[in-house]
């Protein structure tokens, strides 16, 4: 049955390691959201589609905020797609992007070239540190969705974009979610996804000489244009092996924001934000 609401991680066990500043928001704007915005990563298109640049204060639909300011985090800003990096964990905190329905038929061929982020300094994570352990190099911004453009799919295999992931979710319920957006970009014009690591355990496991953190579970938010508003969809998965079907770890954005403490979409006027997260209308995402 699709849609479990309970799951293995409660709120009380929620840790938030100190990791960097929050990004600022000029408020919730009424506008047209559903208007096509630059990719390019030298800009920062306000939520009406036009390109105003860093120094305005505007975000990205997509781009969301920690609840809790945490010192050491990274901003990382790639074509396609932006990442909060955290610089304790050496994971990313979560990765935001917009996906178009154009960009789902791109044709880049997926490059499997791991290599460090040149656009970081201080402390990331090494390729070496994942060999021989057992887990995935795991995409939060997958290869699938950045064959639209060379540059953008170099980035996402930066280890910045990665995470220690169970085999068998990457290649299954992680995967076939996956798979899910990109066919909601193309019925619904383009879909706004934030994903990445819940991290649990007040000591986590960590592998590699750098002791890269190891996640207790992936979440995945997605946002899509329908009509005059939106609809939104979140996931939760545990990171290992045994995993059932992806459509049985959907619930409500709200569920992701409280396990998290990130608030996602907070560019909607707070009324459309406050329906969008705390609903959930499975006919939308044709689950059943």
């Amino acid at each position: 049955m699709p849609c479990m609401k309970t799951k293995l991680f409660p709120l009380i066990c929620l840790v938030l390691v100190a990791c960097g500043s929050t990004p600022s928001s000029e408020g919730k704007q009424e506008a047209d959201f559903y208007q096509p915005v630059s990719k390019k990563a030298n800009s920062a298109p306000s939520p009406s589609g036009e390109s105003q640049g860093e120094a305005s204060g505007e975000v990205l639909l997509e781009l969301p905020r920690l609840e809790v300011p945490r010192s050491g985090e990274r901003m990382l800003v790639h074509e396609g797609f932006r990442i909060s990096y955290n610089q304790s964990w050496l994971i990313p905190n979560w990765v935001a992007y917009e996906l178009t329905k154009e960009e789902t038929r791109g044709s880049v061929e997926r490059t499997d070239y791991f290599d460090v982020d040149p656009t970081l300094r201080g402390r990331q994570a090494r390729f070496a540190d994942y060999s021989h352990t057992g887990y995935d190099r795991g995409h939060m911004a997958p290869a699938g969705d950045m064959k639209w453009s060379k540059e953008a799919m170099d980035a996402c295999f930066y280890l910045t974009n990665i995470c220690p992931q169970n085999h068998n979710l990457n290649k299954g319920d992680w995967n076939d979610l996956e798979n899910a957006c990109r066919r909601w970009a193309r019925r619904y014009g383009r879909a706004w996804i934030v994903t990445g690591p819940i991290v649990t355990s007040s000591e986590p496991k960590t592998i590699g000489d750098r002791h890269v953190v190891v996640p207790d579970a992936f979440f995945k938010v997605v946002l899509v244009p329908k009509g005059k508003t939106y609809e939104g969809i979140a996931f939760v998965m545990p990171n290992s092996a045994g995993n059932g079907q992806y459509m049985d770890d959907c619930r409500a954005i709200d569920d992701v924001e409280n396990l998290t403490g990130i608030d996602f979409f907070h560019a909607l006027p707070d009324d459309v934000e406050d329906s969008v997260e705390s609903t959930l209308h499975l006919a939308v995402w044709q689950l059943d």
